[in-house]
């Protein structure tokens, strides 16, 4: 993959050159969503509705702040009499679950804070300790973060700073002993802010590599001893490639991580088959169902990019490859479609409310803190709950869900690309 794609490429060279001179931190943040969507099997006359897995998220996991609020506003909206009397009828409010995406993310970033303190033995004082969230210049989702930001110092007393990722070189150095990362905000350039974690909102997408020094932030960060959400291997490990190894059907890939059999084959039947898109068996099986006209119909061919708007949908995808040479196909996958049963519903979107059918995707957030070796358990260390052994998980938590609704005529979900819109969930026994 890293000798076709270029920003992958350099992602993983950066996990190299950290690898071997050795990691300054060994606790690892995941603020995770795994988004599913409900399967027809278009083969069967009468087909039982499946979950199936769209994509599983490690960076940048967005509208945990926003589908907190929109799951409340509902709820007020229906114990008001804001409803039309129909709708009323139907919907109580002990049918809408509340969520709680903001408190559980916020949760996870302050474990890790803590951890941070306990395991580094640090003696700086709380208030001289921060969590950056390194964010995207002109950043318009800026209320969703937020809300955990707030949720952080209420739950928490921890300060966040908001960090623009073209800023990571001026404002922030290394201590060269203990390769700390410390950071000066403008208002109060005399101060040093020890940072426990950078929260990465932004990086995730080569736009925010506009020259060889954002490349410089991405491997000062890492070499840094601040805990990353996530990590560059984490990161790596939510590519489309990554998926599409676990998914393509018969993996063996699988099996090395799901040795039992029952257990895959339960796991499993929630992966919409993928293949790869080069000379392997499953390749040139990929490469054979994508060529085809009628057969490409089933299929999504993505590549390996976050955010939104990158996808090749159904029969657009035979006249897409021709486009571009064979040697790059590799750079793609190719996902079986999920096929949604109807729905109708309305969607306020820009000032306008829009009615017809609808196709709902629902994220599941996790908050996972974890060590891939030794903890640094200087004299005096603290070790926080949970964190007995010098390695392992010390957190692994369900952290709320997003609710994401769309018109059926989309073949794009991403709300901030502007495609969706938020939703919260209502239960109704069937």
């Amino acid at each position: 993959m890293k000798d076709i794609d270029d920003f992958i490429a350099k992602l993983w060279d950066i996990h190299l050159t950290v690898k071997q001179e050795g990691y300054a931190q060994n606790l690892t943040l995941g603020l995770f969503r795994s988004d599913y969507m409900i399967h027809l099997d278009p083969t069967q006359s009468r087909p039982t509705p499946a979950i199936r897995q769209v994509e599983f998220n490690t960076i940048a996991s967005s509208f945990g702040g926003l589908a907190s609020r929109v799951s409340s506003l509902h709820r007020y909206l229906i114990q008001t009499a804001a409803y039309p009397r129909e709708a009323a009828a139907v919907i109580r409010p002990d049918l809408l679950p509340s969520n709680a995406s903001i408190e559980s993310l916020a949760n996870g970033l302050a474990k890790s804070h803590e951890a941070y303190r306990a395991y580094r033995n640090t003696n700086q004082p709380q208030r001289l300790m921060c969590i950056i969230f390194l964010v995207q210049e002109n950043e318009r989702n800026i209320y969703d973060q937020k809300h955990i930001e707030y949720a952080l110092f209420a739950q928490a007393r921890v300060k966040v700073f908001r960090l623009p990722f073209s800023k990571v070189l001026s404002s922030t150095k290394l201590d060269p002993n203990t390769r700390a990362l410390l950071y000066s905000p403008p208002a109060f350039p005399d101060r040093a802010y020890k940072v426990s974690t950078v929260y990465f909102r932004a990086g995730y997408t080569p736009d925010d590599y506009t020259d060889e020094s954002a490349w410089e932030a991405r491997l000062y960060l890492e070499r840094s001893a601040a805990v990353k959400c996530p990590s560059i291997l984490t990161q790596l490990a939510g590519s489309k490639k990554v998926q599409q190894l676990l998914a393509t059907p018969d993996s063996e890939d699988l099996t090395r991580f799901l040795p039992y059999p029952g257990l895959k084959s339960r796991i499993q039947r929630t992966f919409a088959p993928m293949y790869p898109m080069d000379n392997t068996p499953a390749g040139q099986e990929g490469k054979k169902l994508a060529l085809d006209p009628e057969s490409a119909k089933r299929f999504v061919l993505k590549p390996q990019r976050e955010g939104g708007g990158n996808n090749i949908y159904r029969a657009k995808i035979p006249e897409f490859l021709k486009t571009i040479p064979e040697e790059k196909w590799a750079a793609y996958v190719l996902m079986e479609m999920i096929e949604t049963p109807e729905q109708r519903n309305a969607v306020y979107r820009n000032g306008e409310v829009q009615e017809g059918g609808v196709i709902c995707e629902l994220g599941v957030y996790g908050t996972c803190l974890w060590s891939h070796g030794p903890l640094d358990l200087g004299e005096g260390a603290q070790v926080p709950p949970g964190g007995e052994e010098s390695r392992g998980i010390l957190l692994n938590e369900e952290a709320g869900t997003l609710l994401r609704t769309k018109g059926d005529k989309s073949e794009e979900g991403g709300v901030a690309a502007g495609f969706g819109a938020v939703d919260s969930v209502c239960l109704i026994d069937l």
